[in-house]
């Protein structure tokens, strides 16, 4: 390229996911076009992003302020806690808008592989919070893979004896799915997991 400045650009913004070399090129085309507050905006929200975001002390989700909005919410149920992998997790479950609990981010999932132990997870906070007394019921709500799987039964195990109730995220067939378009897994899940009518 001709600009030692449009290449650093690209270079930075190829190294995002899902961007290659060539939709790095568009967007920074696209940059370069755009008025320039709006650039400068951009620029203060990447920059925010790294100087003003934290965890929360709480739940570990990712915030502005601490405790969470969520967590220091007096409209949400504290005794129910929802407890996923990631804070992206959580952001999914909240777009749904129909949990009224907390939420436990364990950052990351168990996976011996990559070298990720229970002691690298937020577990032993989520013992405390449960150990505090308030917390009734705790949602497991972990990816449905196998390291998953295995979190959620490492969590549960850790919490076997605390006077809190256990759940797991339900699973099945899909809305609008076909069974014979189903995996096996899934009819298994949701033939263990089905409900009275």
């Amino acid at each position: 390229m001709a600009s030692e400045v449009l290449d650093r650009l690209i270079s930075h913004l190829e190294k995002l996911p899902g961007l290659g070399r060539r939709s790095a090129e568009r967007i920074a085309f696209y940059l370069l076009r755009t008025d320039r507050d709006d650039v400068f905006a951009l620029a203060e929200a990447v920059r925010d992003l790294k100087l003003k975001l934290t965890h929360c002390s709480v739940c570990y989700n990712l915030t502005d302020v601490d405790p969470c909005r969520i967590c220091s919410d007096p409209r949400r149920d504290q005794s129910v806690v929802c407890v996923v992998e990631q804070p992206k997790d959580l952001a999914t479950l909240e777009s749904i808008g129909s949990f009224g609990g907390v939420y436990h981010v364990l950052m990351g999932r168990l996976a011996p592989l990559e070298g990720v132990e229970a002691s690298d997870l937020t577990i032993e906070a989520l013992v405390r919070r449960i150990e505090s007394g308030q917390v009734k019921e705790v949602i497991m709500a972990t990816n449905p893979t196998l390291e998953g799987d295995s979190t959620a039964l490492n969590v549960a195990s850790r919490l076997a004896g605390l006077p809190v109730k256990i759940t797991r995220l339900a699973r099945g067939v899909a809305v609008g799915g076909q069974l014979e378009f189903t995996s096996k897994a899934t009819l298994a899940d949701a033939l263990t997991g089905r409900k009275e009518l």
